[in-house]
């Protein structure tokens, strides 16, 4: 599968990552052989270097270095919080507000326990975009499931920090596996018709290391989003 390039110069390219692709090959997923990292370094004919990730399950724009320099750059540019990230998230329930911060430190490695690790600060702001009502019974105390799609901007980059803070003001995301709700996720993606981590990095904007024209590089969500939110 070809992937989508949303931008590309002599120093770096974005695509649009699709979800349940990995970033590149690991030993936790040591079956896997395809990784965005070979398959656009195939694509593309020569080296390229990650500067961030998505998880695995999450879409949208993912940026890659042409040169070990130009990596370096990007990353700390990632480390300083000149990087300014946008996602699309469909929640469970209604957040009684239009808008939020959640400031929760997070743990470095959401994969163990918290307790023992360092806390690390982090703060996402938030707001509505849209709120739905399907036609799913998912409590028997309810007939309907209310979700909302959440515009979220996280001023770190902790591991899983958008799907922990979600969480953490019970709102997860549809289809997260580790820090939603299986019966939940189950009945979803059955409703739907399709199985995703419901998560899309839609924009990131940023100043061009080496031309300093500034750069807002966007990857419209793919079309099951707006049928999801048109479902019911």
């Amino acid at each position: 599968m070809t992937l989508t390039l949303l931008y590309a110069d002599e120093h770096l390219v974005a695509i649009d990552k699709p979800p349940g692709l990995l970033v590149h090959r690991t030993q936790l997923a040591a079956h896997e052989d395809e990784a965005a990292l070979q398959r656009l370094r195939d694509q593309l004919g020569r080296p390229v270097w990650p500067v961030h990730r998505l998880d695995r399950g999450t879409s949208g724009v993912l940026l890659f270095a042409l040169s070990p320099e130009v990596a370096s750059r990007l990353g700390a540019m990632f480390e300083q919080g000149q990087m300014h990230k946008r996602y699309l998230a469909l929640v469970r329930g209604w957040p009684p507000d239009e808008q939020g911060l959640v400031d929760h430190p997070l743990a470095r490695d959401p994969e163990r326990p918290s307790a023992g690790q360092t806390l690390l600060d982090a703060q996402t702001r938030w707001r509505v975009l849209e709120r739905r009502e399907w036609l799913l019974a998912t409590d028997p105390r309810f007939a309907t499931t209310r979700v909302a799609l959440l515009e979220a901007e996280p001023l770190q980059g902790r591991r899983h920090q958008i799907r922990r803070h979600l969480k953490h003001i019970a709102h997860p995301i549809l289809g997260d596996a580790t820090h939603g709700k299986g019966p939940l996720n189950r009945a979803v993606a059955a409703f739907l018709g399709t199985q995703r981590l419901w998560l899309h990095a839609h924009r990131l904007a940023f100043e061009h290391p080496l031309l300093g024209t500034a750069l807002a590089l966007e990857a419209p969500p793919a079309i099951e989003w707006r049928l999801g939110l048109q479902a019911g």
